[in-house]
């Protein structure tokens, strides 16, 4: 990774979100009042950061392109449903 875009020399799992200078975090419009949300950040090459908004500057968790399209398609189908219902 460029240490120009990101202000460190490696991205890596669990390293401090804070450390990913440069990238635009997104969350969900569905996010509640309070904030609570995952948000989400493209980095350069296609992989992708993922925060709790809760703790912006806690850790991220990297996953490739796959990896996210994969969970996407998942809670797109239903998969994941049980977890939050009632």
């Amino acid at each position: 990774m460029d240490r120009d875009v990101y202000g460190v020399d490696d991205v890596y799992n669990g390293m401090a979100a804070k450390e990913l200078h440069g990238v635009a975090w997104q969350k969900s419009r569905h996010s509640n009042s309070q904030g609570s949300c995952v948000e989400f950040a493209r980095l350069p090459g296609g992989d992708v950061a993922v925060r709790n908004s809760r703790f912006p500057d806690g850790p991220a968790l990297v996953y490739t392109r796959a990896e996210i399209e994969a969970m996407l398609l998942g809670v797109k189908d239903g998969e994941f449903d049980h977890l939050v219902g009632g």
